[in-house]
C-alpha cells in the first residue's frame, strides 16, 4: 500500500497507525488523516507519529490505494457523504467500525473492493488480535495487501462477515475484559498487603504465562486449569468463590451482550 488515509482519528485510528509504522508496514509521509472537526487531535497524531493531515480535498484523495473508515458508527453515513466525491475509483475501503456493514459501505461509497474488520488497541504494539471479511470485489491481490497490512498489527482471522459480530464481542472488545480483570485482581491483592508494584508485576507475568502456556503448548484451557487445581488447595479454594459467582455463566452474558450491541449499531446505519 503506498498510501492510506484514515477517516476518523480516535483511539482505534491510532493503534493501527501506530502499530503499521512501528513495524515498518507503511512510512509515516505515507499515511493521512482526516477526522471531522477535532484539529487538535490531528496535530497530536501528526507530532506523535509524522502522519500528514488531510481536509476534504479531492487532490488528498486522488492517489489513495486505501481508506480506512475508523469513525464513530454514529458518525459513518456523513463521513462516507463528505468522502464519496473525493475517493477515487480504484481505491479500496476497509472499515475498522463496530457493527457497520459492507452492505452499508456499498451503499454509501459504490461498488468497490471493501473489507471489514475488527481490530483491537493492542495493535499499537504489533499484538492485536483481528476478524476481516471481504467482498466479492477484493481480488486476490487485494486480499493478500489487506491481510499482510493487518498481519503487520497483529494476529489476523478471515471469517463471515456475520461473525464478525462476535469476533467484536471477543477480541474486538476482549483487551477491555482483560484490564478489567487486571484492575480486580489487583485491588485484591492490594487489600491482602501486597504494594501495587509488587502486585502489578505478578499480574502482568501471570497472564502472559497463561496466554503463552495456552499458545505454546496447544493445550486445552480445561486441562491446563486442572493442572494447576490440586484437590482441596488454595486454587480449588479461588475457583469454587468464582464458581458461586457464577463466573462462566458472567462471561458468557458479556459475549453476549457485546455480540446484541454490535448488531444493534449495524442496524442503525
Amino acid at each position: 500500500m503506498e498510501k492510506i488515509i484514515f477517516v476518523g482519528a480516535g483511539s482505534m485510528a491510532e493503534a493501527i497507525i501506530g502499530g503499521i509504522i512501528e513495524q515498518g508496514a507503511v512510512q509515516p509521509q505515507d499515511v493521512f488523516v482526516m477526522n471531522k472537526s477535532d484539529d487538535d487531535r490531528l496535530n497530536s497524531l501528526q507530532k506523535k507519529y509524522g502522519v500528514s493531515i488531510v481536509c476534504r480535498e479531492k487532490k488528498a484523495f486522488e492517489n489513495a490505494d486505501l481508506v480506512v473508515l475508523a469513525t464513530k458508527p454514529k458518525d459513518i453515513q456523513q463521513a462516507m457523504a463528505d468522502i464519496y466525491p473525493l475517493i477515487n475509483k480504484n481505491a479500496a475501503v476497509l472499515s475498522v467500525i463496530a457493527g457497520v456493514s459492507i452492505n452499508t459501505i456499498e451503499n454509501g461509497l459504490g461498488n468497490r473492493p471493501i473489507a471489514r474488520s475488527m481490530p483491537n488497541t493492542s495493535a499499537t504494539i504489533g499484538k492485536s488480535a483481528t476478524g476481516i471479511a471481504m467482498n466479492a470485489a477484493v481480488d486476490e491481490n487485494m486480499r493478500k495487501q489487506l491481510l499482510g497490512l493487518l498481519e503487520s498489527i497483529g494476529l489476523v482471522k478471515e471469517v463471515e462477515e456475520d461473525d464478525l459480530h462476535a469476533v467484536t464481542a471477543l477480541s474486538g472488545s476482549g483487551p477491555a475484559y482483560v484490564y478489567f480483570l487486571a484492575e480486580a485482581l489487583e485491588e485484591a491483592a492490594l487489600s491482602k498487603g501486597l504494594t501495587k508494584d509488587v502486585a502489578r508485576s505478578l499480574i502482568i507475568q501471570t497472564l502472559e504465562g497463561a496466554a503463552a502456556m495456552m499458545k505454546e503448548t496447544g493445550t486445552e484451557p480445561a486441562e491446563l486449569r486442572e493442572n494447576v487445581t490440586s484437590p482441596g488447595g488454595t486454587t480449588a479454594a479461588g475457583l469454587q468463590a468464582l464458581e458461586n459467582r457464577l463466573f462462566k455463566e458472567t462471561i458468557s452474558e458479556c459475549i453476549e451482550k457485546a455480540t446484541a450491541r454490535s448488531r444493534e449499531l449495524g442496524a442503525q446505519n
